[in-house]
């Protein structure tokens, strides 16, 4: 009987423990949080949640546009940022890989909250004569300097159709929201993006006009040289942008983007009271445009994500009945494989100095550590 009371105390105390935490939850008064550029969905969406949140938490929210991927999570890494409205980043960044493959970077331990479905696509001007992806050989095409999100999605629909930046016309630009006014300009035929970018929309409505050439999901082969390229990459039939609707849609790269993402180590009480003001305050940006509703948590509140979940967030999305067995099972799977890329990189370092390899060595080294070391 002793042992039950005991028992029974522990319990209690264990459950008032978690009322407390959960009451201590507060949202910070301030926050900077960063997002694509200026013209670009994710700035659009993140403005409209901040936007929100200014007005029913009187919460102050700055936002740091970036074209580039360092500059969206440079903000995160020196604690300048909290929070960023991401794309693929999170995943190159996680493993240690492209422009996070150098020594003063190396796999970042990156946490999601929340992160909408997406479709992207090459937004190809509606003069440019492109009918399918093979027609883009020798067309104009923006490739954004040290962005690796939104490069490697280009070379995924490339490869598509057999072809690579090799085969076109490449315009190189400093950032995404660049490499979209340069359709509009009519410096390029084709970028890659997010049909909902504000931007598309204008291309849309100019005499280019817009045109989305289609990855039909029964073409076996072009989604294996996809996979190749990113295996992270899957179907989806997209509705909503510029230039799509039901009766017009087109089948392109699904993804997932905005990712909202912080570190690991950021509060969990925090994280879960900005995760549930995000959540809670739907209502107030719901009609920004056609793509919100992929915010409601019981879509953007499961996994696969670019990297685990948030113990923050998932507490949330557990007290809402969001999260499932299977999301939990998919995050744990996903820690696992951050803390084998963590503890590679350990590895690879420390060979790197007893060999005393030259600084300008390390990536070609790390690129072939991990096809040795990491499945």
């Amino acid at each position: 009987m002793k042992r039950m009371k005991t028992v029974a105390s522990a319990v209690l105390m264990l459950a008032a423990g978690a009322l407390a935490g959960t009451a201590q939850a507060e949202l910070p008064k301030s926050m900077t949080w960063t997002a694509y550029d200026v013209g670009s969905s994710g700035y659009v969406e993140a403005s409209a949640m901040a936007d929100a949140l200014m007005k029913e938490e009187s919460t102050r929210v700055r936002i740091m546009p970036s074209g580039t991927s360092i500059g969206r999570l440079l903000p995160l890494k020196t604690g300048r940022a909290a929070y960023g409205w991401l794309a693929n980043e999170i995943y190159f960044a996680a493993e240690a890989i492209h422009d996070f493959a150098a020594q003063e970077w190396g796999p970042q331990d990156l946490r999601v909250m929340l992160g909408r479905p997406a479709g992207f696509g090459l937004g190809v001007a509606g003069d440019a004569g492109v009918k399918t992806l093979a027609d883009l050989k020798g067309k104009r095409i923006a490739r954004v300097q040290a962005n690796p999100s939104v490069n490697i999605k280009v070379e995924a629909i490339l490869a598509f159709a057999g072809l690579t930046w090799d085969d076109v016309e490449v315009v190189d630009v400093p950032s995404y929201g660049a490499s979209l006014r340069a359709l509009v300009e009519g410096t390029a035929d084709a970028a890659g993006g997010v049909p909902t970018a504000a931007t598309f929309r204008e291309l849309e409505a100019s005499p280019r006009g817009i045109v989305w050439p289609s990855l039909p999901d029964d073409d076996k082969a072009g989604w294996d040289r996809v996979k190749k390229v990113g295996s992270f990459f899957a179907p989806i039939t997209e509705t909503v942008g510029a230039g799509l609707s039901e009766d017009n849609p087109a089948q392109l790269i699904g993804y997932r983007y905005p990712m909202i993402a912080t570190y690991a180590d950021t509060s969990a009480d925090e994280v879960y009271a900005v995760t549930k003001a995000i959540v809670e305050t739907y209502d107030l940006y719901k009609d920004v445009n056609k793509i919100m509703p992929r915010w409601q948590a019981k879509i953007a509140g499961h996994p696969p994500a670019d990297a685990p979940f948030h113990e923050g967030a998932v507490r949330y999305l557990k007290e809402i009945g969001v999260w499932t067995a299977e999301d939990e099972a998919w995050n744990q799977d996903r820690l696992a494989r951050m803390k084998a890329v963590q503890a590679a990189w350990d590895a690879a370092m420390d060979e790197a100095l007893e060999k005393n390899l030259p600084g300008k060595d390390w990536e070609a080294f790390w690129a072939d550590y991990r096809a040795k070391n990491l499945q």
